[in-house]
């Protein structure tokens, strides 16, 4: 009798029906209303009724059953035709419990994809490998995870249809759940639960139950909840679950072990999909090679693999990134395999210094030429027809003439013969130089400006932040960014200091000494000087100089602790409404602004909440004020960038709120000491005052006819459906955008969409920048599943999973990020590959991590309820994914882990990172570990004394102190070697990262240990296996 195996299928998005096409029409709904999607109105989903669940009687063990009427049509439409991106969660195991219906053989596509399954009869555990290639054999693991036997479901009797496999995997303890972190009083052994580790997500889970008369399984139907003779108990978190089953092996470890199988193997994790082989592979295979991107919907090598673009026709995929590249043709293929369809758009992307910047296109004072009906610029997809004298829209298939001065001939093949020699005809992205068409009030802009605004209130004095930031400041006003080939920045810059009241300088360069200006009356922000304050710092160095020497000075003696907040961003967007420019305000702020004020905040942060449905209050912000201003920040093109010194909660959630849509960014260093953090926070100051970027911008993505864009996601404000405005937009912000059909899509002409944005450059020149791509369409799944990129997958659902705890609980948010892994890796199984034991866990190629990354978004702060967390990290860390790119997002959920203690010195390569599990660890290794957000320096307990010498000049590490926050400078090759690697990584990473050093067994180790993300959750949640398991049980119910 086979235990369960994993699974791997497709993620989850697009219009649902219900429960991604399960049919409808059984009976009355359930009694409680159940969450839609996010923020959709509540549905009910109809549960069969108690009689129907029989499985067939014919069915002998292992046969499949008797084809039925399909129960997974995804025609027929649940809960009503709402569109709905998440299914409302099942009442019951009901519609998951029908009878088998399907035959397992009946898979609709052709030819089986190249997802060879390759079988290993591991505990006969029919493990499915999904990658061509050979499975090692075993080593006998080492780790707690694989001790425990797989416990089997007794051997079928008399013609019994096999039976789910029972209670979870020995080793999901209660604590697993990927939810919540464990209850005090459940026992983490002896009983034998047959919940999932979901258990008490809102529904009673129970378990499979003893056969029923006649050998066949019962289902228990959706009635009470306690079939006689299973004891109802309390789940973990309120919901009902079943108590132990009679004649079940026990579900943990301690349990009663049912009917013992036949000897069982261990389960070797190393036979499990790895991220860091699957990263590896892709290196070796297009690892330094160039990509041309003249193929429709080719897929990109990863963004952990290095390439060089070439663009022939479609952006690189540094600016744009798809969830797949090869749309399905139909809505209903769409809802049928929940696959989110969705583009990761970086417009401002940086490029690496041997790729092409983007060409300037100058068409005069006529503009871009566009489509007279849907307004999309001049690109490779439109058709030139009539001898040249008119053009086909790809778009809107609308006919336009050329005008006069743009006309040109064609060749015998229809190009136009000036083909190569314009831009916008022969490449995926480039400029346009705007006309005042595209200018406010119709008039040039001025260059932008930056407002650098510090809060001298005594815990910054003391710490001796606004000491550090005057002097560096003198440095870093050389280095402002400034357009190719100019001398020096148009950037104008202006300073402000404030407590409880504003400073303003004057700091023209006619003075001697820079003038202050106050201004106290908070409630009516106004700027009291107009020239004076927004400066050329070349002309004004000398008072600017002057005025950063005296500012530590001026605020040496103050006691005043209280500060305000809104009105510090009121008086920078006032600022440069004055000037008629945009800009970027750098705040430095250290406490809840308490003073009496508008945008006055008090304390809300309450722990009572978490685990609760009011758990979202905590990461929305305080209505009001901070919604009106972030409006007329984004009107007038001020962006906002917030460094927060905080010594303890300062409702992050609300103070970052203008930040978040203003397309700024928030840097948080908690209990900031000069010592360790002083150069961490200039390294992020630096990157931030250099990066590049553009202002007042305004974005819209247009699609061909068949799909459109519906949702976006990101560091931005929208004020109606299809205009994207960001105040500002640099180098590291991405817009997740959400398809969804309108119409079939042709195989034949594949899907275009066109990303257009209007900024500012930081010259003062309005400019179109342009990225189109096309894709494929089709109407097998198979290829949408062959073309799916896992890393772009997990930065969607990462985002519309943030989005989503914003409106509802966060154990419904989970639980439909596992519901919808289950399905869109079911849909795989059943449609895309070849039959085989439904034992069998098989993942679509390109799929195969995305588990591991789905499990490891379920652990990270803002989805797990846990106490021990702070709110304001949460809040943070949510925000900060909203505006992230595929590989931001792609390090934060599976961090490197790198071993350095027996690489080669005189080799310039990085080691080849290890999987992210405490297995890999050696007790006389060292490893450094990096998130982007995060690194750690960790030395096992028996480093050799001549690696800790290397690298510490210390004869043991018994004489290593806490403290240190970089390594000493050492000439010998290890030393040189190690902080070159880390230097690199810091210098690479959009984030600086404040280096940890840890010990093996030390109390800050637990700090490392959660960055881990195949082993279980410090605050609750599975490991990666026990995730894996249990998702394949989901597909298997899903399959049946």
């Amino acid at each position: 009798m086979s235990q369960q195996g994993y699974v791997a299928a497709p993620p989850y998005s697009q219009a649902q029906p219900g429960m991604g096409g399960y049919q409808g029409g059984f009976g009355p709904g359930p009694a409680q209303p159940l969450y839609g999607h996010y923020g959709g109105p509540p549905q009910a989903f109809n549960a069969p009724p108690a009689g129907m669940m029989k499985s067939p009687v014919s069915s002998a063990a292992g046969m499949p059953p008797p084809p039925a009427s399909s129960q997974y049509n995804p025609n027929v439409q649940q809960n009503g035709a709402h569109p709905q991106r998440y299914p409302a969660p099942p009442a019951a195991t009901a519609t998951y419990g029908q009878p088998p219906n399907m035959p397992y053989n009946s898979m609709a596509s052709p030819g089986p994809p190249p997802a060879q399954q390759l079988t290993n009869q591991m505990s006969q555990m029919n493990l499915g490998s999904y990658a061509p290639g050979p499975m090692q054999s075993p080593p006998p693991p080492t780790n707690s995870v694989a001790q425990q036997p797989f416990q089997t479901s007794p051997p079928p009797a008399m013609g019994q249809p096999q039976m789910p496999p029972g209670p979870l995997s020995p080793h999901m303890s209660p604590q697993m759940s990927p939810t919540m972190s464990p209850p005090a009083s459940m026992p983490m052994g002896g009983q034998a639960m047959a919940g999932p580790p979901m258990a008490g997500m809102g529904r009673p889970f129970q378990g499979p139950p003893p056969p029923g008369p006649g050998g066949f399984q019962q289902q228990p139907g959706p009635g009470p909840a306690g079939a006689p003779g299973y004891p109802q108990q309390a789940g973990q978190f309120g919901g009902l679950m079943s108590g132990p089953q009679p004649g079940m092996p026990g579900g943990f470890p301690g349990a009663p072990g049912g009917l013992a199988g036949p000897p069982q193997k261990k389960l070797d994790p190393d036979s499990i999909p790895s991220i860091t082989q699957v990263i590896e592979d892709d290196r070796v295979k297009q690892g330094a090679q160039v990509f041309s991107t003249n193929v429709r919907g080719q897929v990109p090598p990863l963004v952990t693999t290095d390439f060089t673009v070439q663009d022939q026709g479609n952006a690189s995929p540094r600016f744009i990134r798809c969830t797949t590249y090869s749309l399905p043709c139909s809505t209903d293929l769409a809802k049928q395999c929940q696959v989110p369809l969705a583009s990761i758009i970086k417009p401002f992307a940086s490029l690496p210094k041997n790729e092409t910047p983007l060409y300037v296109v100058n068409h005069g004072e006529t503009g871009p030429i566009r489509c007279n009906r849907c307004k999309a610029y001049m690109c490779p997809y439109m058709q030139f027809i009539d001898g040249g004298r008119r053009y086909q829209c790809g778009f809107c298939n609308c006919v336009n003439e050329v005008p006069v001065f743009y006309f040109q001939h064609l060749d015998h093949m229809g190009r136009r013969v000036d083909f190569y020699e314009r831009p916008e005809l022969s490449l995926g992205s480039y400029e346009f130089v705007a006309t005042l068409d595209y200018c406010k009030n119709n008039k040039v802009p001025n260059p932008p400006a930056y407002i650098f605004m510090i809060d001298v209130s005594y815990n910054n004095i003391k710490s001796g932040l606004v000491k550090l930031i005057c002097d560096e400041l003198k440095t870093l006003l050389e280095k402002l960014p400034r357009e190719e080939g100019v001398e020096s920045s148009a950037v104008k810059v202006g300073f402000v200091t404030y407590n409880k009241v504003l400073h303003f300088y004057n700091v023209k360069s006619a003075l001697a000494q820079p003038q202050m200006m106050v201004v106290s009356d908070t409630a009516e922000m106004f700027v009291p000087l107009l020239d004076g304050f927004l400066v050329n710092y070349q002309d004004s160095r000398a008072v600017i100089y002057n005025l950063l020497d005296q500012i530590p000075d001026m605020f040496a003696d103050t006691n005043e602790s209280e500060t305000v907040f809104a009105p510090v961003i009121q008086a920078g967007m006032e600022a440069f409404k004055a000037a008629e420019c945009s800009g970027k305000l750098f705040i430095f702020h250290s406490s809840m602004p308490t003073a009496e004020a508008p945008g006055k905040l008090k304390n809300r942060d309450d722990k009572k909440l978490v685990n609760t449905e009011k758990e979202k209050m905590l990461f929305q912000p305080q209505k009001g004020v901070y919604e009106q201003l972030s409006k007329e920040c984004v009107a007038q093109g001020c962006c906002v960038d917030l460094f927060l010194f905080p010594s303890q909660y300062v409702d992050l959630a609300t103070m970052a709120d203008v930040p978040s849509h203003t397309g700024g960014s928030v840097y948080k260093y908690n209990n900031f000491q000069m010592e360790t953090d002083g150069e961490h926070f200039l390294r992020d100051l630096r990157k931030d005052v250099q990066k590049s970027i553009g202002f007042d911008a305004i974005m819209r993505v247009r699609t061909s006819t068949g799909f459109r864009a519906t949702d976006f996601f990101g560091s931005i404000h929208m004020n109606n459906t299809t205009d994207i405005e960001m105040a500002a937009v640099d180098c590291n912000k991405a817009v997740t955008v959400e398809f969804k059909h309108d119409d079939t899509l042709s195989e034949e002409t594949g899907a275009f969409m066109q990303c257009a944005l209007l900024y500012t450059t930081i010259g003062g020149q309005r400019r179109l920048r342009i990225h189109n791509l096309s894709l494929n369409c089709s109407s097998q799944l198979s290829e949408l599943y062959k073309s799916c990129e896992t890393d772009s997958l997990i930065n969607f659902f990462a985002k519309s999973a943030y989005r989503a705890i914003l409106n509802q609980p966060l154990k419904n948010v989970r639980e439909i990020l596992v519901n919808q892994t289950a399905h869109m890796l079911a849909c795989y199984r059943k449609n895309c590959a070849s039959p085989s034991a439904a034992s069998q866990l098989i993942l679509p190629d390109a799929m195969k991590v995305f588990p591991v990354y789905m499990n490891s978004l379920m652990k990270t702060a803002p989805l797990v309820g846990s106490t021990e967390l702070s709110t304001d990290d949460r809040a943070h860390q949510r925000l900060s994914v909203m505006a992230m790119g595929v590989e931001d997002t792609q390090l934060l959920l599976y961090p490197r882990l790198i071993p350095l203690h027996n690489m080669d010195v005189s080799s310039e390569a990085v080691p080849t990172p290890v999987r992210c599990s405490e297995e890999r660890l050696v007790d006389s290794g060292m490893f450094l570990l990096e998130n982007g957000h995060s690194l750690f320096l960790w030395l096992g307990q028996a480093s050799p004394p001549d690696l800790v010498q290397s690298i510490f000049n210390l004869p043991s590490l018994a004489h290593l102190q806490g403290h240190m926050c970089a390594l000493p400078e050492l000439d010998n090759p290890l030393s040189r070697k190690v902080r070159s690697i880390i230097d690199g990584l810091v210098e690479k990473r959009p984030n600086s990262m404040k280096l940890q050093i840890v010990r093996q067994k030390d109390k800050p180790e637990m700090l490392f240990r959660q960055f881990l993300v195949e082993d279980k959750g410090l605050h609750g949640g599975a490991s990666y296996m026990d995730f894996l398991c249990y998702v394949h049980r989901e597909i298997r119910q899903l399959l049946t």
